[in-house]
């Protein structure tokens, strides 16, 4: 059985890329089970699309297995679609939340055959094996397939309860290099002179799902148990990628990677009584740090290597932190930033700007809160994701009307796609970049244009 695996490029080059992490552990059960296979790795490899059709074209597969977030669906129904032009009898697999969260539109509107729904881990394995030997796919848990033109969703597939248990991705399934440059500039700065010119970045994912439900979020694990690996095996796998890839710099790619004060102290005390010394960056939960003694948690998070810690803001509007189901507000955001920077912990944070209840206001409150916290945000604008609350809003009050339509529209946050506020469009976006610009100089920043919203890493992010 001849098969291949898309690693789809949602962004167009110059973009960093980083490694797919998810992607990773998928391919790397299926070589652990002794499916052999080709890569297509069209962000270590762009190509045009007439390069990628006729690749496709000229190179026949019984299987082709992909998947991407939700805003790549446009990807997903070109690329099947011109696979099943050639080959009709390849099997297209559709994974990740373009399956999870859109199945019936993903296999009545595509050329997708089956959607993977949930982690894959174990799902790909036992559904190659089973159309190995047979079309029937009755007995794989965690699919949903087309059938004679009607669509079938089979059992659930349980969570893989202990994901210490799952090893570690072979990552030489990819351009390993590639990536690590990619990602090098954008950490120098924050190093000591003496490896700033010598960064090498790789991720890890140290935990699945979000315990968390903002209404504007539809992620993979949405609704399951969030779950997390011991300390131990975080540390074990962060020794074999600096021992076997020269890395000194750990990104861990995880919607959350620290849910709790005890787990962020635990995780730095078996860093540093590992004697590893390697630098890394992380996302905890707004509000995580608020008492004095947790000054002494993020000194040790800073004695282990942490560069920089994640986490949202999203708004400084009480209606419209309360619309999105955050439980903190700007206080606990602006001292949690108080502590980390006692620790000389760099903080980022994102902002989600265009809930129905934004205005002029609210959005200079928000990027006042930026400015006095001293840091620019990852800015952008509300996209309703199926599967979210928001996006079952903009569908009830008729702001989506085609979701195709909607779904072939989607893509980077950054540009403004659907305004779900009263503000005008072009109003809403000469406010967004004037307030983002005034952010820009008040932090002695030089960003401008576009640049304002598709902004990268900058290293003056906390006032002194």
């Amino acid at each position: 059985m001849r098969i291949l695996v898309i690693n789809i490029s949602l962004r167009p080059m110059p973009a960093r890329r980083s490694l797919p992490v998810g992607l990773a552990y998928v391919v790397s059960a299926m070589k652990r089970n002794g499916f052999k296979f080709d890569m297509l790795d069209l962000d270590a490899k762009p190509q045009s699309k007439e390069e990628t059709e006729e690749f496709l074209r000229t190179n026949q597969y019984d299987v082709v297995a992909m998947g991407c977030i939700v805003t790549g669906y446009k990807l997903v129904k070109w690329l099947s679609a011109t696979i099943k032009e050639a080959y009709p009898s390849t099997t297209v697999i559709i994974g990740n939340t373009v399956a999870q969260s859109i199945p019936d539109m993903l296999l009545n509107r595509t050329k997708a055959d089956i959607a993977v729904m949930g982690e894959a881990d174990e799902t790909i394995v036992e559904l190659l094996r089973q159309l190995s030997v047979s079309q029937d796919l009755s007995g794989i848990k965690g699919i949903c397939y087309r059938r004679d033109g009607v669509i079938i969703r089979n059992a659930k597939r349980p969570l893989i309860k202990n994901i210490d248990m799952i090893p570690t991705p072979d990552w030489d399934l990819f351009d390993v290099e590639f990536y690590i440059q990619s990602q090098a500039e954008a950490f120098a700065s924050y190093l000591p002179s003496s490896v700033s010119k010598k960064a090498r970045v790789m991720p890890i994912n140290t935990a699945r799902g979000c315990p968390h439900q903002c209404t504007f979020c539809f992620h993979a694990f949405r609704g399951e148990k969030y779950r997390w690996r011991s300390t131990g095996s975080i540390v074990n796998e962060m020794a074999h990628l600096k021992e076997k890839y020269g890395v000194n710099i750990i990104t861990f790619n995880d919607e959350l990677t620290f849910h709790s004060i005890r787990q962020a102290s635990a995780f730095a005390d078996t860093l540093l009584k590992s004697g590893l010394r390697m630098y890394w960056t992380a996302s905890c939960r707004s509000g995580l740090f608020s008492k004095d003694e947790h000054v002494d948690v993020a000194r040790k998070l800073k004695e282990s290597g942490c560069l920089w810690l994640g986490f949202s803001l999203e708004s400084a509007d009480s209606g419209i932190l309360e619309w999105m189901n955050k439980r903190t507000g700007p206080d606990d955001f602006s001292r949690q930033v108080e502590l980390l920077r006692k620790a000389d912990i760099t903080s980022f944070t994102s902002i989600v700007l265009g809930y129905p209840n934004e205005t002029e206001a609210t959005i200079k409150s928000t990027i006042d809160c930026c400015i006095v916290n001293g840091i620019y945000p990852s800015a952008g604008y509300l996209l309703p994701q199926p599967g979210s609350p928001m996006y079952d809003y903009a569908r009830e009050q008729g702001l989506i009307g085609d979701e195709e339509e909607y779904l072939l529209s989607m893509g980077d946050r950054q540009d403004l796609r659907l305004n779900m506020t009263k503000i005008p469009d072009q109003e809403l976006e000469n406010i967004v970049h004037r307030e983002l610009d005034r952010c820009s100089r008040e932090l002695g920043l030089t960003l401008s244009g576009g640049a304002l919203l598709k902004t990268g890493i900058y290293k003056k992010t906390n006032k002194q």
